[in-house]
Parts: structure tokens; sequence; C-alpha cells
């Protein structure tokens, strides 16, 4: 399956448990590290949780491989890695402190319907 599907079955899955704030970017010209990035925000550690539960849930249906996982839902960030695409949910308030959109500012930043 090649990154552009993942990006789509992940933010399905963004999307069905109401992340907010969601942002794709294309980093591929700019990083070896990925393809694609997907930022978004979960607004309690409930919904934290609800929501990767349910990017592991349509991954795995996917047949995608199980991500490395960094952070802590509690601490109000969490970084999935399914190789060629990052996942970052956040807090809204960490999210503005990490401003990762800034530090990957040079990432075509893209519309899932473009996809």
């Amino acid at each position: 399956m090649d990154s552009k599907e993942k990006v789509k079955i992940i933010y399905e899955a963004l999307d069905l448990k109401l992340a907010e704030n969601i942002k794709i970017l294309k980093i591929q010209e700019i990083s070896v590290i990925a393809d694609y990035m997907i930022i978004a925000n979960a607004t309690t550690a409930p919904h934290m949780n609800a929501v990767l539960n349910e990017i592991e849930l349509k991954t795995e249906e996917n047949h995608i491989e199980s991500p490395r996982i960094e952070g802590n839902k509690n601490a109000g960030w969490v970084l999935m890695d399914f190789h060629d695409v990052i996942v970052h949910i956040f807090n809204p308030e960490d999210r503005l402190f990490y401003d990762i959109e800034r530090i990957w500012r040079d990432g075509k930043v893209c519309e899932i319907d473009a996809l």
C-alpha cells in the first residue's frame, strides 16, 4: 500500500472520531524520514484515546503494519510512526507550544481530496 492510501485511511479515522484541525503535510521532497505528516488535535485524554484506538483499528483492518508509538496520551502528545506516514496528535495547548507546522513549514499542505 502506498503512502497516499495510508494517509486516506488515517484521515478517515481522525475524521470519524472528530479530531480537530487536521493538517496533512507532504514532506517527501524535504525529508528522508517520511512521505507525509498528519497533525491533528484531540481535546481531552479520553478523546485522544478514542482517536488513537480508531487509527489502530482502521490501520489493522487495512493490513497496515502497527506503528511505533512515542509520547503519552495523558501528557498531551502522541506520535505514531507508520514509516512513510507520521501522525502527531496533540491537545490544543501543546500543539501551539510545539508548533510542528512552523518547523515543517517547507512541507506542502495537502487537502485530503487532492490525494
